[in-house]
């Protein structure tokens, strides 16, 4: 999901429209599918979205997902 993502960025930089990280950010997090609800509210709550970097947000995310895999 991350690099689709980060190919979609790439090419509104092309045509001069620059979301910064705290947008990028954002739009992952509005992006997720309805069974993230609960971590994208505590990651909301929890942290201060304009500081969070897209890197932290992802690992954060992915250790949810291996966790709530059982893995």
């Amino acid at each position: 999901m991350f690099s689709r993502f980060q190919i979609v960025v790439s090419s509104l930089q092309v045509q001069y429209k620059i979301y910064m990280t705290p947008g990028h950010v954002k739009k992952i997090l509005r992006s997720l599918p309805f069974r993230w609800r609960s971590k994208v509210t505590a990651i909301q709550e929890g942290k201060n979205l304009s500081k969070l970097s897209l890197e932290n947000m992802i690992s954060v995310l992915k250790s949810h997902e291996i966790i709530s895999n059982g893995c």
